[in-house]
């Protein structure tokens, strides 16, 4: 675990992930049962501008794409089976974190849902 801590509209917001190696990586949220599932984070070495998707991820998430020191470059919803997703730049870290009652207060925080 590895807890990561980020400022969203003036508020430090702290969350403990789960910190992906190499396989990790590539499956993801994919599989999860929701109300299991635990925020994730994707770290890399160099900044990176690549595409997510969530293909055989069956609920929603916040995808928050970082960069090396933690600052925001984009927070998006992410909706399940969604092809294609990604940051308008590079980043170094990506947190994915499911929309479930683990993290209901972070969600809420977030701004998110936005329904």
């Amino acid at each position: 675990m590895k807890r990561i801590s980020f400022i969203y509209r003036g508020k430090k917001i702290s969350i403990d992930t789960e910190k992906l190696g190499l396989f990790g990586k590539a499956i993801g949220l994919m599989f999860k049962q929701w109300e299991n599932a635990r925020a994730l984070l994707f770290e890399y070495e160099k900044p990176v501008l690549m595409k997510i998707h969530s293909l055989f991820v069956f609920f929603p998430f916040v995808a928050i794409w970082l960069d090396k020191k933690n600052k925001i470059i984009q927070i998006k919803e992410v909706k399940p089976f969604t092809f294609s997703v990604s940051a308008k730049n590079d980043f170094s870290k990506l947190v994915e974190i499911p929309i479930n009652k683990k993290y209901k207060e972070k969600i809420k925080a977030l701004g998110f849902p936005r329904r």
